[in-house]
């Protein structure tokens, strides 16, 4: 049976410092849906997060999520929505950066790891499994020598991209958008065999 999201999760921080960073991709992403489809997304105390509800074809009830717990807490107001309405946590579709992809790929997974990515290993420690469909959005590696600190990296997934890197992702946000809705009617796996191998030109 094709594995059908009901809640999709936008992974960032909250606060107008970390707004359109490379890290608050998944953010804006949630932001991108809610926009096409209508959806009101307002502050929920119970959720510890932004959350809407979104009506498609296809659905009775399509949920979005963007936790205000700060990164390395995502996983507590994931749990909260997914205790709330009794949802598998295989239906849960988070979506977040990853510095392993160049910027303008999207890469959809069924299952995996956190990768070091502390938003995912909060999702993971608190849904209790990792079998769970994520969708990992490129914002690639900062260019750095060797000899680098580990605040390099910080600076550059919490730095905004330049414009023509903005152009790409806005462009790769169309791509989130098409790639969900084909998970939503066919499944994910058909939306990872065909948008796995695309890039944004």
């Amino acid at each position: 049976m094709a594995l059908i999201p009901q809640l999709i999760v936008g992974l960032g921080n909250p606060g107008s410092k970390y707004d359109r960073t490379r890290h608050n991709i998944g953010f804006e992403a949630v932001d991108f849906l809610a926009d096409k489809w209508g959806a009101n997304l307002s502050e929920n105390r119970r959720f510890q997060g932004v959350f809407g509800e979104a009506k498609m074809r296809s659905h009775n009830k399509l949920y979005l999520l963007k936790p205000l717990t700060y990164m390395n807490r995502s996983g507590q107001a994931i749990r909260s929505v997914v205790d709330w309405y009794k949802l598998p946590p295989e239906s849960v579709l988070v979506i977040y950066d990853d510095m392993d992809l160049p910027v303008g790929r999207l890469r959809l997974r069924l299952s995996g790891s956190a990768g070091g990515h502390n938003g995912m290993k909060s999702a993971i420690a608190h849904l209790g499994t990792q079998n769970f469909p994520r969708l990992r959005l490129g914002i690639d590696k900062p260019q750095l020598p060797a000899s680098s600190s580990d605040r390099e990296t910080i600076s550059h997934v919490l730095g905004k991209f330049p414009p023509n890197e903005r152009q790409t992702m806005d462009k790769l946000l169309q791509q989130v958008l098409e790639a969900i809705e084909l998970a939503l009617e066919d499944g994910v796996e058909k939306a990872m065999s065909l948008y796995n191998s695309r890039s944004v030109d």
